[in-house]
């Protein structure tokens, strides 16, 4: 069974599949007759891929995700069926490159003494600035 690296990781080439329809966009007269955008269609269930990264692929492909499972990649920006292929595959591989990193755990943090002291020293000096506002006396004049 034929495998491709892709995002490094190798899917096989079973799990991909790829439907050709009519694009909008460059081609001219060829755009009314020629089906040369393409949807790459990868089937997570066939890659075998399992866990944490699947996880993290299906909340990456967000709305590219379908019901059953598959992650749909469309390309229409060229006008040649195999630079549109290339296209979703390059896309593709930008998906899955983007889910491999683990993410790195959150460390809390807490302000520092300084960062406190400064802090309620801002709201003395803001509180005092709107103490001294108020209303006008007339006899001041």
């Amino acid at each position: 069974m034929a495998t491709l690296g892709i995002g490094g990781l190798e899917i096989p080439e079973s799990a991909l599949s790829f439907k050709f329809v009519r694009a909008s966009g460059p081609g001219g007269q060829n755009v009314n007759k020629v089906a040369t955008a393409v949807q790459c269609r990868l089937d997570l269930d066939a890659t075998g891929i399992e866990g944490d990264l699947r996880r993290r692929l299906e909340k990456a492909a967000g709305k590219r995700l379908t019901v059953a499972g598959e992650i749909v990649v469309s390309s229409a920006t060229h006008r040649t069926q195999a630079r549109n292929r290339a296209e979703a595959l390059s896309r593709l591989a930008g998906l899955i490159e983007e889910a491999r990193p683990e993410p790195r755990a959150r460390r809390p943090t807490r302000p520092s003494a300084r960062a406190k002291a400064r802090r309620l020293e801002d709201k003395r000096r803001r509180g005092e600035t709107k103490m001294r506002r108020g209303p006008v006396d007339p006899g001041d004049e």
